[in-house]
């Protein structure tokens, strides 16, 4: 019986391990770190999110074997908090999504690029949250107001735009750290050009560097990889 375990054991771990490589945590950390440092939301991990997901249910069918078959609890207690570790970036990395879909929702509806940057479920839970807020705002406070100051996203019927809309500030300040080089860019977001030499105000990044800087100039940096968010 002994033996059956320790041939299970051996042949598992294995499995376990290649499974469970450090690269998707990492992955799964950075990809949690951007999300929440990002003040906009960012296109969904989904093929990281879904190996995350079968990683945490391979350790936790590890970690009841373990616990079944009598192994070392020293053992198990470490799959275990490997286990906790994966799980917390996860829902961390859900949640604080989801945190921005409740504060940007209806600036994320009225853009479509925003929009596909969702998943399914988050899609989906985003339309009942307008839905909710909608029904809830119309029956407790607009309703009551005057005709010209019902507008769920106008302060008045003659504003232009939708003023009452709540929108990611993309000039705010973050701290970066380069993955790989970026390309040269100019302080006030402007591409390389062809005078790009006699400007003085252009920036690159290289590996290992960590700088504080605007979002908006190196948003296509951090949607490449090139930098990541701390």
């Amino acid at each position: 019986m002994a033996s059956g375990a320790g041939e299970w054991s051996t042949a598992q771990m294995d499995d376990y391990e290649t499974l469970i490589s450090t690269t998707d945590v990492e992955l799964l950390k950075r990809a949690w770190r951007n999300e929440k440092a990002a003040p906009e939301i960012l296109p969904f991990e989904e093929a990281l999110v879904k190996r995350a997901k079968e990683q945490i249910q391979l350790m936790e069918e590890t970690v009841d074997e373990f616990a079944e078959s009598g192994h070392d609890p020293l053992i198990a207690s470490l799959y275990q908090m490997d286990l906790d570790r994966a799980q917390f970036l996860l829902r961390s990395y859900l949640r604080v999504r989801l945190q921005k879909i409740e504060k940007f929702m209806f600036y994320i509806w009225k853009s479509d690029a925003y929009r596909h940057r969702l998943s399914t479920e988050e899609e989906k839970f985003g339309e009942r949250c307008i839905r909710d807020i909608g029904k809830h705002l119309e029956e407790t406070v607009l309703s009551k107001l005057p005709d010209n100051y019902q507008s769920l996203l106008k302060q008045s019927i003659i504003s232009e735009e939708d003023d009452m809309v709540p929108e990611p500030q993309l000039d705010t300040f973050v701290v970066a750290k380069c993955q790989r080089a970026t390309r040269p860019l100019f302080l006030d977001g402007s591409r390389q050009s062809a005078g790009f030499d006699n400007r003085d105000d252009h920036f690159q990044m290289v590996p290992g560097d960590l700088c504080i800087l605007r979002y908006r100039p190196f948003q296509e940096e951090l949607m490449s990889g090139n930098i990541s968010l701390v």
